[in-house]
């Protein structure tokens, strides 16, 4: 399951048995079992998987576009920028 985008649904309730022995339940009718490894409520899923799913933009992903904040791109609201300060 490394590398998977998404949490396991599995129905509930379940039991889990971590590599120490410790025991996890839950009662929930559905549990999303987390299937990437960044989950702080770990071995449930907590949707950390969203903050690094996608590619950045401006990466090497083809996207050229600025990011924000970036010297070339947009600076963001209320920023200062060259033609401001003449």
């Amino acid at each position: 399951m490394p590398g998977a985008i998404g949490p396991v649904l599995v129905q509930g309730p379940v039991e889990v048995v971590l590599d120490d022995g410790t025991i996890r339940s839950s009662d929930r009718p559905v549990v999303a079992l987390c299937a990437c490894g960044r989950s702080g409520s770990y071995p449930f899923c907590d949707t950390s998987h969203r903050r690094r799913s996608r590619p950045r933009r401006g990466s090497d992903d083809g996207d050229s576009r600025p990011r924000r904040g970036s010297a070339s791109g947009d600076q963001g609201p209320g920023a200062v920028g060259e033609r401001d300060t003449q």
